[in-house]
């Protein structure tokens, strides 16, 4: 296949810039832009013609900012718009909007509001009837979901997990029976714990991606079950650096679950006991059916032998 010269991609850029010139950013409004999450090149040129439109930009850190819009040639007026700082920093966004200013909203990274500062803005701005607009991009979330390649249309996103053992464990317990792919955002030198949380809470079967570093020079992504997560971290210590994106398996369905639950049981018994019985007191235990159990545990003694 040829490859599209850089006449022919400059080309194509000045038609979209063109075609840009022609849309409408309204006034008074907060433009919510995605950045890029590692990779320069991935912001979008309506994120770029935004940024050299608005009056002024609230970045999660100012310093951040102002070196991501010298790569392209902007300079703008910052000020600092972050988890410490949020209330007040709201009121001076929605003066500036009801005068009639465009206000541009940025994270370090990504999407903001996306486990970034931003949310407690959007919603005071628009409890102040003012607008808000969405300039859409990169999502470290979204970028991990769809190079997973886990089955299911559903998805739960869930953040940081708390730093705490206890606190971890009680939201770890309360999604462990979605069916949704759960998605977790964890930074390098808590990986460990949270894998080991992660196993204890949802068992060694179900299968966890690892998405670290995404769209940089390192970027890595590496499915196993969560049994053997814990020795593929320990296996290179590049495997523990760089932000992560960590997916797993959502839980079974229900009838899928209770199979599950079966053999394990199961198991455990024909440790302790012939196969009928093994297979009686199971049926017993989970209302399954006895013959089929049965033949489980033959099968079961077959692959051990």
């Amino acid at each position: 296949m040829t490859q599209p010269s850089i006449s022919s991609v400059t080309a194509s850029v000045a038609l979209i810039a063109d075609e840009l010139e022609r849309q409408q950013f309204p006034s008074a409004a907060l433009y919510v832009l995605a950045t890029p999450i590692g990779n320069t090149a991935d912001i979008s040129l309506r994120a770029l013609k935004v940024l050299g439109l608005v009056d002024a930009i609230a970045c999660e850190d100012t310093r951040n900012t102002a070196q991501l819009l010298s790569r392209y040639g902007l300079s703008k007026s910052l000020f600092a718009a972050h988890q410490h700082n949020e209330r007040e920093v709201t009121e001076k966004i929605i003066r500036r909007l009801q005068s009639g200013e465009r206000i541009g909203l940025v994270s370090d990274a990504g999407t903001p509001a996306i486990s970034d500062p931003g949310a407690r803005i959007v919603d005071a701005v628009l409890k102040a009837g003012l607008r808000v607009m969405p300039i859409a991009g990169a999502s470290a979330a979204v970028a991990a979901l769809s190079a997973a390649g886990l089955l299911s249309d559903q998805f739960y996103f869930a953040g940081f997990l708390p730093a705490k053992a206890r606190q971890r464990e009680t939201v770890l317990a309360g999604l462990a029976v979605l069916p949704a792919t759960l998605v977790f955002y964890e930074a390098p030198h808590r990986i460990n714990e949270t894998v080991a949380a992660l196993t204890l809470a949802y068992g060694p079967a179900r299968t966890i991606v690892f998405a670290r570093e995404l769209s940089k020079l390192f970027e890595q992504i590496h499915r196993c079950p969560l049994g053997e997560a814990a020795d593929w971290l320990a296996a290179d210590p590049h495997h523990q650096r760089g932000e992560f994106v960590v997916l797993v398996e959502g839980a079974p369905e229900a009838s899928d679950a209770a199979s599950v639950e079966a053999q394990r049981i199961l198991e455990i018994l024909l440790e302790e006991c012939p196969v009928s019985q093994a297979a009686a007191l199971t049926a017993k235990i989970t209302g399954q059916k006895k013959n089929a159990l049965y033949e489980l545990a033959l099968q079961l003694g077959q692959s051990a032998d």
